[in-house]
């Protein structure tokens, strides 16, 4: 496909009569390589977004566990603990509980963020293929 695509590029070039002509077989030329090159990364990008949501599943999940076990091991020690000596396991149940609460608001924050960075890039990448496309026009109706 590349070389067949280059053979053509070569082949429109020898036919070339004038800059005008020169500048809009460049403009047109572009056109399919952008476009191209704009797929390849779109399909990479969703690679790794895929990627990154599987590794963020498996991290949660170990997240999970461990809570459940620190969580376990609080209340267990908690029950063995000497009297007198709740309010100490309050606390730390207490400090415990906060700090998940700030995991949760700090990983749903990680995700609001990300939505916006994929929603600006493709609004950029879509932009960009757009403007292209346009000079491709007017570079058409030029010649």
């Amino acid at each position: 496909m590349l070389l067949e695509d280059n053979v053509a590029s070569l082949k429109s070039l020898t036919e070339v009569k004038d800059v005008q002509a020169l500048l809009a077989l460049n403009t047109t030329q572009t056109q399919p390589g952008l476009e191209k090159t704009v797929a390849y990364s779109r399909e990479v990008y969703e690679i790794f977004t895929e990627i990154q949501g599987e590794v963020a599943k498996i991290v949660e999940a170990q997240f999970t566990d461990a809570q459940k076990a620190v969580t376990g091991a609080i209340e267990a020690a908690s029950k063995n603990a000497p009297k007198g000596t709740e309010g100490v396991f309050t606390a730390v149940k207490s400090a415990f509980a906060a700090s998940n609460s700030a995991y949760d608001n700090v990983t749903k924050l990680a995700r609001q963020v990300s939505e916006i960075a994929e929603s600006n890039l493709s609004a950029a990448t879509n932009a960009t293929v757009k403007a292209v496309g346009a000079n491709a026009t007017k570079a058409k109706k030029a010649a």
